[in-house]
């Protein structure tokens, strides 16, 4: 060390240990990401869906045709819970349901034309919002930022997925789908 120069230990006190910043990050994360859905639930269009209507919709959008077992066990519910949703859905308009043809007792879901733009309708409405609030709110930085955060996001949503979709892709895959 040089005459006259003290030695700059960084401050390891007050440094989280790693488990503690992974821990404050994930409540961070969550807090976050349950207020911002919140607020896009408030752009929503004005049709009246419930929200779980509208999760159950969006599955059919992501993962196409499937029984109400399967549906039930993305939503982590028993499939009798679903009976009022579909049957609302199927009133609405919204899905269309059919029995499969290679076995009869089984009925396969499918979201309609209608459902889809509904769906559409509300991520173009919630998508406006967040543009304009982007845009006005943060700065170039923060947009490249929150573009890296997002990507981050999905993989983190994408780290365990259903083993649900798992099966069906390999059933696909092994029909030659």
């Amino acid at each position: 060390m040089f005459h006259g120069q003290r030695s700059v230990r960084p401050n390891t006190a007050m440094e989280p240990e790693p488990k503690l910043r992974a821990e404050h990050a994930a409540a961070a994360i969550r807090r976050s990401v349950t207020r911002l859905a919140r607020r896009l639930r408030r752009e929503r269009a004005g049709h009246g869906v419930s929200a779980s209507k509208l999760i159950a919709l969006g599955h059919l959008m992501r993962s196409g045709v499937m029984t109400a077992k399967e549906l039930a066990t993305l939503e982590h519910v028993q499939p009798q819970s679903l009976t009022r949703i579909l049957a609302d859905l199927e009133k609405a308009g919204l899905i269309h349901r059919d029995q499969a043809e290679t076995d009869r007792r089984q009925v396969r879901i499918e979201i309609s034309k209608k459902g889809r733009d509904l769906l559409v309708l509300d991520a173009r409405k919630q998508d406006a919002w967040l543009d304009r609030t982007i845009a006005d709110a943060l700065t170039e930085a923060e947009r490249d930022i929150l573009a890296v955060a997002a990507r981050l996001l999905d993989r983190l949503s994408d780290a365990y997925p259903s083993t649900i979709l798992e099966t069906k892709a390999e059933k696909q895959h092994e029909e030659g789908h």
